[in-house]
């Protein structure tokens, strides 16, 4: 069978009494991180213009907008809400492919779910369906799409999103392989984007693309269904590889239940290094004579600016983070990333002393890491983000991370609702709010 009869038959066809509870509650898990992190982003100014737009636009009022009240079309709604949620890039990630699953996914499951009005326990089970489509997509990719220099986030994540709100729409087996052979001509994202507005606004293309080929498709429009795979389709022009373990086990494994989830407020290739460090605190600034950092090579092009003098490139540069950590400045909240401590000179001097050395030995998510002091001590540190955690840990994590940037009354009751499958007018009133 073809990868877009795969990706078809599982969409339209994987009922709900087969999805394990676990891969559910890491959905779960990873909706109320979008929410929060999306609340938290509302006023970033790529959150703000991008709403703004839409809201000029007007349309009919059919879905929600984190940050106002007023509603607006379903695939406007995906845009913006799309890139707000990755406005802060402290959303989730998947390394089998890096990209950000749920940015680009639920945004457009909670816009057509409002839309057609579908239940909380739908509206999951479809993102859910969309995010692993999402991730299986961009494995399948491969790492030469990315590295050539494709965003999976904007180019995977598009499949996933239309796969989302097919499944929402009703679509059967043959609509959504049309949707997807759509959007194929749609996705889009480019890491040139990395450290600007145009990075978060891949995650709300991706949204707004999904909606938009699974609409059409639902009206009658038609497309070539093979576009994702053809000669001249997606994956041959876009450098992908098309790896047979992308559908490996597709509706019997779940790759979603290993994604990831960010406790520092930056990109997650900078994580590992960060949770290294950790485990050598407190390290004083003025005893460093360098630290040496070995990383996998594929990070070199990601978060390896040099010399950032924004927040959103500190966000992307091992040396800023790495300096604002031994410095005192707490790289889980979001104030840490500003111009300002970019500009401030202990950073910079530090920041200077931080040297990155690509290491194929070096796994995607780990790091290592070597202090050497000026008085010839040298201390050694390593991590790898893939080391087990128990789903029980996993909540907890997400839920202080959530309690930390929402406050203890709001994000237990957002938790409260989206684990309880609650009414999504409740859910969606949150995320209209200003708090």
């Amino acid at each position: 069978m073809t990868i877009t009869g795969q990706l078809s038959e599982f969409a339209a066809e994987t009922p709900s009494s087969i999805i394990p509870p676990s891969a559910l509650r890491m959905l779960q898990l990873s909706l109320l991180d979008w929410a929060v992190v999306g609340l938290a982003g509302r006023d970033e100014p790529v959150a703000r213009i991008t709403r703004e737009m839409v809201l000029e636009e007007a349309g009919a009022p059919s879905a929600s907008l984190i940050g106002t009240q007023t509603r607006v079309p379903a695939r406007a709604a995906a845009l913006s809400n799309g890139t707000t949620s990755h406005a802060l890039d402290y959303d989730d990630t998947h390394f089998a492919h890096i990209g950000h699953p749920s940015v680009a996914v639920i945004p457009a499951a909670l816009a057509v779910a409002e839309e057609v009005g579908a239940d909380a326990a739908t509206m999951q089970e479809a993102a859910l369906i969309g995010v692993e489509a999402s991730v299986r997509v961009g494995v399948w990719l491969g790492r030469d799409h990315y590295q050539t220099g494709f965003h999976q986030t904007g180019t995977s994540g598009a499949f996933g999103a239309a796969l989302a709100a097919a499944r929402l729409m009703g679509l059967d087996a043959q609509g959504c392989a049309m949707a997807l052979g759509l959007v194929a001509t749609r996705a889009s994202g480019l890491k040139s984007q990395f450290g600007t507005m145009g990075k978060p606004f891949n995650a709300g293309l991706a949204a707004a693309n999904g909606v938009e080929a699974a609409r059409l498709v639902a009206r009658g429009f038609e497309a070539n269904p093979d576009a994702l795979e053809s000669a001249q389709g997606f994956g041959p022009t876009h450098a992908g590889q098309a790896l047979a373990e992308g559908m490996a086990g597709i509706g019997q494994d779940w790759l979603f239940e290993t994604v990831s989830h960010k406790f520092h407020a930056c990109c997650h290739g900078l994580h590992a290094a960060l949770e290294a460090g950790l485990s050598l605190a407190p390290l004083s600034a003025d005893r460093i004579a360098w630290i040496e950092v070995a990383t996998h090579p594929r990070w070199m092009t990601v978060c390896n600016q040099i010399s950032p003098m924004s927040g959103l490139g500190a966000k992307f540069s091992y040396g800023t983070v790495l300096a604002m950590q031994v410095l005192g400045h707490d790289t889980a909240v979001l104030d840490s990333y500003s111009a300002e401590v970019c500009a401030d000179p202990d950073v910079q001097a530090l920041r200077d002393k931080v040297h990155i050395t690509a290491d194929d030995t070096v796994a995607e998510t780990a790091t290592r890491l070597r202090v050497v002091m000026q008085d010839g001590q040298v201390l050694n540190a390593a991590h790898d983000l893939n080391a087990p955690m128990t789903l029980e840990l996993r909540q907890q994590k997400v839920q202080s991370k959530a309690r930390s940037l929402l406050g203890i009354d709001q994000a237990d009751r957002l938790w409260s609702l989206i684990e309880g499958q609650a009414d999504l007018a409740r859910l969606t009133a949150i995320l209209r709010s200003h708090l």
